[in-house]
């Protein structure tokens, strides 16, 4: 049998282990060392090629019984650079007294090793005849994701182990452990504009097609647009411009090109091919065009069974009655949800991605005891 470990001492064995995105190599290898003594089958494969790739990639299944359900913990070991100014070495943890209880800091704490530690803390005490369990972890959710969950995916569709039910252990809490749960998220999509001119100078504009009013005109018109009113579960769509250049050095010449880009977050009264097809075509009404890059549609779990068990397993561990969201980001719930009913929870998100970046040692434990109340409640159906 192997070593019972707490959910902070396997955080703490991630978090030594530098991940920045895209992860491979040894951070992998603590969590398979974590992971195999459990009686895990760990299959790791690295895909893609660059600008994008390659990404390490890790799936461990650990078979219940024949025909017995299969519940999935998902997550990622890759992190954002942690940037300068940290009290301690980010990749160095260092628990550290405080006065609402002692705190673990360090790159990942919180987004998300915390959670695939707790993740595999709570495995420890799921006996092996309640069901299949698997680990769906990436190496790069925080950067592309072209290769990461999705090339996990494929996997799992070879190795015939598509889960009944997967939990995200994203950083989904506000303002305490257990407070907030995602039953979905909105759709991202960025859209690259361009209007082409001639050049020429400002005293002979008949002689020139400045393309910079025709950009403005267009900016105006996706300003104003308003997309939808939100839903019973998302909130209103919204457009942002998020960059304007033209990039002339001159003062006395008409640019030959201007360019914009905007980003979408858009709820499930669109599809990010037919926000797409309006962009382009109000792009061409201003003599323009545009390159659309979808990164996710808009998903939603419906309240039911899956959100209760969430729910109960949470009120039980804390006494808090988690609210069902779809508002923040995005995440790769994206794309699991393609497999089956997808949740994510998680940690307290208020330190994720800021240098100093810690998590409560008391709530990781308690986020373990939450994990395994929801992965055998899913298990018996």
């Amino acid at each position: 049998m192997s070593e019972h470990r707490t959910a902070a001492d396997l955080a703490e064995a991630l978090i030594a282990c530098p991940s920045v995105t895209p992860a491979e190599g040894l951070v992998f290898d603590c969590l398979e060392d974590m992971l195999r003594p459990l009686g895990f089958e760990v299959d790791r494969r690295i895909s893609g090629e660059p600008p994008d790739g390659p990404v390490e990639n890790l799936f461990a299944i650990r078979r219940g019984p024949p025909g017995s359900r299969h519940f999935a913990f998902a997550g990622h070991l890759d992190v954002v650079p942690p940037g300068e100014g940290w009290t301690s070495a980010p990749f160095a943890p260092e628990r550290r007294p405080s006065p609402g209880g002692d705190l673990l800091y360090g790159r990942g704490a919180v987004d998300m090793k915390g959670a695939v530690a707790a993740m595999v803390a709570a495995t420890q005490d799921i006996p092996r005849d309640a069901g299949t369990v698997s680990f769906v972890i990436t190496g790069d959710e925080e950067g592309a994701a072209r290769f990461g969950t999705l090339a996990l995916m494929e996997r799992m569709r070879e190795l015939e182990a598509i889960p009944d039910l997967c939990l995200v252990g994203e950083p989904t809490s506000v303002q305490r452990l257990g407070d907030m749960m995602k039953i979905g998220r909105r759709g991202s999509l960025n859209a690259w504009l361009e209007v082409a001119g001639t050049q020429g100078h400002v005293a002979y504009p008949h002689l020139a097609d400045n393309p910079v009013p025709k950009l403005v005109a267009m900016l105006a018109e996706f300003d104003a647009w308003v997309l939808d009113d939100g839903t019973d579960w998302f909130q209103p769509s919204n457009l942002e411009i998020t960059d304007l250049e033209v990039g002339n050095p001159a003062t006395n010449v008409i640019p030959a090109l201007a360019k914009a880009r905007i980003s979408i977050r858009f709820n499930d009264l669109h599809s990010g091919a037919g926000l797409c097809a309006k962009i382009a075509e109000i792009a061409a009404r201003h003599g323009g065009t545009a390159r659309c890059v979808i990164s996710g549609e808009p998903f939603l779990t419906q309240p039911g069974a899956f959100s209760s068990i969430v729910a109960q397993a949470v009120t039980a561990e804390t006494g808090v009655e988690p609210e069902a969201s779809t508002t923040g980001g995005t995440s790769d719930a994206r794309f699991l949800k393609d497999f089956c009913p997808v949740i994510e929870f998680g940690l307290n998100n208020a330190t994720m991605h800021k240098r100093d970046e810690a998590v409560a040692l008391d709530d990781l434990e308690t986020l373990a005891r939450i994990y395994r109340r929801i992965a055998e409640a899913a298990l018996k159906g």
